[in-house]
């Protein structure tokens, strides 16, 4: 899509979404976008990051504490990882995630928690292996 075809409301989702997922990532999903799936990255852009990401409602540490619990009760995985990392730039907490996952047993069920607890221990400790100085 050239910046001419795109929306508003992409230009602000893009925004949002590098704001959150960070540069990096967002770099590597674009740049891994095909003419199959180009219309798909438009439609998250625009319609997740663009319309609800961008909602005054909610702070962005708040959107991804719900995020996190509703990855996580619906068992998706990747996104779960991805969206923990994403908190560097949410300002979302390790007691955060905690408490969303706790919200996550009672209401989604104990082994939809603890595959999740699993993911982000895991992940927090990739997290803090890549902020350690390199010998």
């Amino acid at each position: 899509m050239s910046e001419n075809d795109q929306s508003e409301r992409y230009k602000a989702g893009m925004a949002v979404r590098r704001q959150v997922l960070g540069d990096a990532h967002v770099d590597r999903a674009t740049g891994q976008m095909t003419e199959f799936d180009a219309d798909f990255q438009t439609f998250i852009t625009e319609g997740a990051w663009g319309s609800v990401w961008s909602r005054p409602g909610f702070t962005k540490r708040e959107r991804s504490i719900v995020t996190l619990a509703l990855l996580a009760a619906l068992g998706q995985d990747d996104e779960v990882a991805m969206h923990v990392r994403a908190t560097r730039n949410t300002g979302a907490t390790k007691e955060d995630i905690k408490e969303a996952l706790l919200h996550v047993a009672v209401y989604a069920g104990v082994p939809a928690a603890n595959h999740a607890i699993k993911i982000v221990k895991k992940t927090f400790a990739e997290m803090e292996a890549d902020t350690e100085p390199r010998k």
